[in-house]
């Protein structure tokens, strides 16, 4: 699996609230660079479990639509009479 690539705007985002989140919860200040690498260590970790989680989300709701559009291909159907 290849790495997770977030846009820069997005990455800088999730760092600042890492480091927000050291500030106000554990009272350590953390760098940029520290924030950053935290971020890209929990890309590696968890990315492949939220994404694998994701595609299964997906296909369930494809399996449902699936379903669903057999039944409406079977309502159209003529019935003989």
């Amino acid at each position: 699996m290849k790495p997770i690539k977030l846009p820069k705007e997005q990455r800088d985002l999730i760092t600042e609230n890492i480091r927000s989140y050291f500030e106000a919860e554990r009272g350590e200040t953390i760098g940029h660079l520290a924030a950053d690498n935290l971020l890209e260590f929990f890309l590696k970790e968890l990315g492949p479990a939220v994404y694998n989680a994701a595609l299964s989300d997906c296909r369930t709701l494809a399996v449902q639509r699936m379903q669903s559009l057999e039944e409406d291909i079977y309502a159209l159907e003529w019935k003989k009479r």
